[in-house]
Order: C-alpha cells, then structure tokens, then sequence
C-alpha cells in the first residue's frame, strides 16, 4: 500500500464493512463492473485486447532520457482500452521497460514482471535491479527478462491528476489531529475540493481506475510480450493486483510472488484496511522508538520508550506552536517519521535528524520532512501518485458517505492509536464524496488451472499487517506462506535475509513450494 507523507500523499501504503448497513455506503454502479454480464464483456474485451496486443507485440527502443533508465533497459508502450466492455473503444498506452535475461538461452524462462504497490507505484525501476548489480536478484534475472510498467494512470501512462503538484505538496498543511469540530470540517471541505478536483480533471478515467482493469492491462502486456503465462512479483498493493490477476486468469499465471499482503477480504477493500493500518502503525512505532531508546548513547532522545515517547509530544507540539523553518508542521513530521514503521532501513536515518534538532540544529528534519518545491519532476510524481492511489481505492469498494461513521470509527482508534489514524482518515475521506462510481470488490478466490503462489510476509509489517497474509493464504489453495518472525519491514523480498531470499528465488526458477508453511528468523537489526 502507498506511502503518504505529510497528509499522507507520495510514495509508497495503504472494508467497507459488508455495506456497512447499506444506507451508509455509496452505491455500486455497475459501469465496467460487477454484473455477470459485464464481467463476460469485460473478460471479451480482454481476449480481443490480448490478441491485438500479441500481433502488435512490443516496439523495444532506449528509453526517453528524463525517464532515468539506463541502458541497456529498453522501453515501449502497450495499447489497451479503457474500458474491456469497450474494446474498440478509446484506448491509453501502457509504458513498459525491460532489460533481458543475463544468462543463456538454455537458462531462459520468460519474463518477470514487477509491481511495487501504491496504487500508484511505478514498477519501471526493477530492471535497474540489474543494471544496479542488486545481488539478491542475481539468479533470478539470469532466468527471466525483468519487465517493469506503469499501471493505468500513472507515471506515463495516461496519467490522472486532481490538483495542482506545488499546492498538493506545499506546507504546512493542517495539523491532522483536530482540536475542535472547526477543525474536522476544514479537513472535510478539503477532502471533498480533493475529490471534487479528480473529477473536473481526470473524470473520464475514473469510473476505469480499477485494480481489476489493471489486472485486465496487465494481461495484455503478457500477450504483447508473447509470453503464453504470467511470472509476476507484486509488493504491498502489488499483492493485491496479483490476488485479483490471479482469481480473474487462473490458467494464465506461471509464478508469482506476493510480498506484504493487502487482505482481500471484500470487508476489508478498502475502509477497514485502512483502519487496521492506523493499529499495526503504531506497534510498529514502538518497536522502532523502543530501539532508539536502546541506543539513547548515538540519539540522546530517552533510554526508556516512555522518554522516546515525550520526545516525539515535545517535538510535535513545538512545530504546531511555530512550523519548522516555516514549512514542517506536525502533518509533514508525520509524513517523515511513518517512513521508520514502514522500512528497518529507515531507523537510523529518521532516528539521526530527530536527534540533531533535540540538539538544537533543526536542519536535518526540516531537509528531509519539507517539500521541495524546485523539484518539480518529483512533485508531479507525488500528486500523480496519490490521485492514482485515491482513484483506484474509491472505485474498487463502496465507502461510507455517513460521516458519522468516519468520525466515530477514527475518534475511537485516536485514542489508542494517536500517530496515523487521522492522518489516514483526511488521506482517504475523498472517497465519502467521490464523484465517480465505484464497484462491488473482487471475491478473492482459486480457480482451476491456479499453481501454487508464494507469500511472504513480516510479522509486525505496519503498511499491510500480517493477517491480510494469513487470509490471502487460505483463499489461493496450494499457495504457501513465509513468514518472517519478529521482523516489520514492509517489502521484504528486496531485503538480505538468505532464509527468505533462497526460498524466493528457488520459488521463482524451479516453480517448487515446500510442503508446508516456513517461518525464517528475522534479517538484520538496524545499526545505529
């Protein structure tokens, strides 16, 4: 799931309740959706795009140079509809890139094809797991061309925006946690000019910004890269993409590899998934706050959580009295420090700028918790994701519109559960009033001809806790999950721990499973 910073918004995580009581829920449309009739016209639409795409096949060239890919990754564009009950209807064009198998032709076994999550995320960056020398990868990329693309939506494919980059990532933004009612309805007029802004500017796609027509896309790039199967690796969101590819074209998967696991519960896309993020957010908060006070000798922040904690209410309230340098309010603290419960890797780095401003050089967290509003290139690309992630998750699922609802159900987890519930709260309240249809969530499930999928999950992961894990596994029969004990990173493929990686990768070039669920000890804890 996406990550947001500040109110939450750029890069990388995130049930409607069984309708929640109906009244409460938005309608689902039928448009492009869910009736039996229009799953056949979809799933017709499908077929005639894969074939159209398989005669067309992928016009490989060097990649545009703003792109930053290096050669010798190669990029081309995939045509498919927009809507698969309209197949001749009007059309986008999927950016892809590849970069070919290093080893021989005998080794050869096809291509991998990479989704990082969001929605949102851009999965153009994985052949550069090559050209990076990433050595976790190694084997794998002597057996497969690594493919990476850009879902619908976004990045450069067609992409969908809701406002303009420099005021979305401008700060500071509203303190999420409100003090008064006054302060709830400014951030529900904000997230309704939010929504309102994704229709006026991108309305067309949005009845389309499903994750089943990603799926569908998805599909269709297979067959313009002539491969017959599907190797598909999917992380955070990514899972579920590669859940519902894997329901909606059984026959059609090979491998696939699906690594922090949104739940697929139909109860659970997307309102309660949200919410359980707010819980396991906080564990995670924890366990990284209880590892500074272990190491108080390089931060000086408290050698007891409590400390640690006071730390963080000192910090936060000092930067709502007076923004740091004018720009880092508690929202954008907030967007700077979830990166710590999301990735181990991010301990020390957030940990060290907290560290300098408790020692009087605010700096550090200024540099790295304010935007940068020279960086236009990087703006774009986070209001590009976060439209893209708030497009997609209100057209997957009904949401509540009662905001009775909203505001009990995050008061309540507030009080136990302070650090990102209302933030996640403003972040997806757009969907109480998109303006677009949405559908009823896919029923996650196996269908004959599905080979045994591969699931590996953190324990403690934040971003996508670990029952979405446990209940995906019991939905794909035959799949087998590795479960990485007392560890929390979010996205744990591309991590060193040779337990897990020589699973994956044996996994991934022999198409074996154990005969029974694994638990590997967890990689490395982080150095100060």
């Amino acid at each position: 799931m996406r990550r947001r910073t500040a109110v939450l918004g750029s890069a990388g995580t995130l049930v409607a309740g069984t309708l929640v009581a109906g009244a409460l829920a938005a309608p689902a449309a039928t448009a492009d959706s869910g009736a039996r009739h229009g799953r056949d016209t979809a799933a017709a639409g499908v077929a005639i795009a894969a074939a159209q795409a398989a005669a067309a096949g992928i016009d490989w060239q060097d990649c545009p140079a703003d792109w930053g890919l290096e050669k010798p990754i190669q990029c081309g564009w995939v045509t498919v509809p927009v809507d698969y009950t309209k197949p001749y209807g009007k059309k986008i064009k999927i950016a892809v890139d590849r970069i070919a198998a290093t080893g021989t032709p005998a080794e050869r076994q096809g291509a991998l094809l990479y989704n990082p999550g969001g929605p949102g995320g851009s999965g153009l960056r994985f052949p550069r797991r090559v050209t990076t020398k990433n050595k976790i990868w190694a084997n794998a990329a002597k057996a497969y061309d690594f493919v990476g693309f850009d879902p619908r939506g976004v990045g450069h494919s067609a992409p969908i925006s809701c406002v303009d980059p420099t005021e979305f990532v401008k700060g500071p933004k509203l303190d999420p946690v409100p003090d008064s009612e006054a302060d709830k309805r400014a951030q529900r007029k904000l997230a309704a000019e939010y929504a309102a802004g994704c229709a006026e500017k991108s309305g067309d796609m949005l009845p389309h910004m499903t994750t089943p027509n990603t799926a569908r896309d998805l599909d269709v790039v297979r067959a313009a890269l002539g491969e017959k199967k599907l190797n598909f690796v999917g992380v955070s969101y990514g899972t579920y993409l590669g859940a519902v590819y894997g329901t909606l074209f059984p026959t059609h998967v090979r491998r696939m590899v699906l690594d922090s696991v949104v739940n697929p519960s139909t109860r659970s896309i997307w309102y309660e998934a949200n919410l359980g993020q707010d819980i396991a957010f906080e564990g995670r908060l924890t366990d990284w706050m209880t590892w500074v006070a272990q190491n108080d000798a390089a931060y000086h922040l408290g050698d007891t959580l409590a400390e640690v904690r006071q730390q963080w209410e000192t910090l936060r309230a000092a930067a709502k009295k007076a923004p740091l340098g004018g720009k880092v309010g508690p929202a954008e603290l907030i967007g700077f420090f979830q990166n710590a419960p999301y990735y181990d890797s991010m301990w020390a780095p957030v940990a060290e700028a907290w560290s300098a401003y408790a020692a009087g050089d605010p700096q550090p967290l200024i540099d790295n918790a304010a935007a940068d509003l020279t960086d236009t290139a990087g703006n774009i690309s986070s209001e590009n994701g976060n439209a893209v992630y708030t497009a997609v998750e209100c057209a997957d699922a009904p949401w509540p519109t009662s905001w009775k609802k909203w505001d009990r159900d995050n008061s309540r987890l507030h009080e136990q559960y302070p650090f990102m519930t209302w933030a996640n709260a403003w972040m997806n309240l757009p969907c109480a009033t998109w303006k677009a249809p949405s559908q009823k969530p896919v029923q996650v499930k196996t269908g004959k001809g599905l080979p045994p999928v591969l699931i590996t999950q953190a324990e403690r992961d934040a971003a996508t806790p670990y029952e979405g894990a446990v209940e995906l596994h019991k939905r794909f029969k035959g799949s087998r999950l590795i479960t990485e004990k007392d560890a929390g990173s979010h996205g744990i493929t591309n991590l060193v721990n040779p337990c897990l990686n020589t699973k994956v990768e044996d996994y991934l070039l022999t198409g074996r499973v154990d005969a029974a669920d694994q638990t590997c000890a967890p990689h490395a804890t982080p150095q100060p």
